[in-house]
Order: C-alpha cells, then structure tokens, then sequence
C-alpha cells in the first residue's frame, strides 16, 4: 500500500501565552520541542494508522526567538518511509499577529516508528512520490540517514583512536590531562 504525504500532512496553530515562556520571557524552546513532537506523532501515526512513538530527533536548530502573544504555526509532512519508520519533516513559524509578520524559527526530521498494541514495529505504507519536491525530500533523507551511520561508527569507542583527534582539540577551548 502507497499513499501521498498530503494525505497525513498535518498543520496546527497555537498562541504562544506567557505559560510557555522561559525567564527572559521568550517561548521556553522545550515548550515547542514538545509541541513538535505532538506533531511528529499525529502526522506519523495518520500515515500508519498505528500508534507511533519518537525514535530520533536530527538537529534542532532555533533560528528566531518566538514572543509572547504570537501564533505559532507547526506543519508537518512524511518525508520517507522505511520498512516500519517513518522521517517527518517539520517546520515551525511564527508570526506577530499586530504586525502579520512571519519568521521561520525552525525545522526539524523526527524519525517515527509504528507499533502495533503488543509495541512490535508494524510495517508502514510506502510514500507515492508525485512531485520533484518530494523526491528531493525522501533522497535527502536517505542522505541524511548514511551520514547519521557514518557519524556514529567513525566515533564508535572500539574504534576510535586519540591521536587522531588530539592536534584538533588542543585549538579549543578544553583542557586536555590524560
């Protein structure tokens, strides 16, 4: 079974209210983690039609400040499917609503797994790629996939050798005693 990702796309908006700020009075960037995950999950498991629980986050970057009082804007699509997992592609946005002014304040890849009512892993339907978008979207997943590979073997502690590292870290701002 194949189905397009505009049939799990998922779009949420929420006030931001002075509940969700963090001491200098910002939205608390733990607040939109979670709201991000919500999100991940509802998009997920409308693709699978299963419960789905969170298997990894790649890089959160929080790229504008959210204020008190703004509408914030998660939007959230199936960039990939795997065998049993799924990447969603999320981006979150602010916009003052005195002004109408938008800021893009972050994107994100959540990896979602479905789970049956036992938690075994369920297979997922495939993604029907219908535009240049999309094909751009699920390649780059892969890529982002065989990088995540490398990077955690390339630092595997079997495998890992300190003189190789050691010149590089003596330019930072560590203190090196072993």
């Amino acid at each position: 079974m194949f189905k397009h990702a505009n049939e799990s796309k998922v779009i949420i908006t929420q006030l931001m209210l002075p509940s969700h700020s963090n001491f200098s009075g910002k939205i608390h960037g733990g607040h939109i983690l979670n709201l991000m995950d919500q999100i991940a999950f509802a998009c997920a498991s409308k693709h699978s039609r299963h419960y789905c629980v969170t298997a990894s986050v790649n890089k959160v970057d929080f790229l504008n400040p959210i204020e008190v009082g703004e509408l914030v804007t998660l939007k959230a699509s199936v960039n990939y499917t795997g065998k049993t997992s799924m990447v969603i592609g999320l981006r979150v946005e602010s916009e003052n609503i005195q002004t109408g002014k938008v800021k893009h304040c972050n994107s994100s890849y959540f990896t979602m797994v479905a789970k049956d009512e036992h938690g075994k892993n369920v297979p997922v339907p495939g993604l029907i790629l219908d535009t240049e978008q999309s094909v751009r979207r699920f390649a780059r997943s892969i890529a982002r996939q065989e990088q995540s590979r490398k990077r955690t073997s390339r630092f595997n502690a079997s495998d890992f050798k300190i003189e190789e590292h050691i010149e590089q870290l003596k330019s930072q701002n560590a203190k090196i005693e072993i």
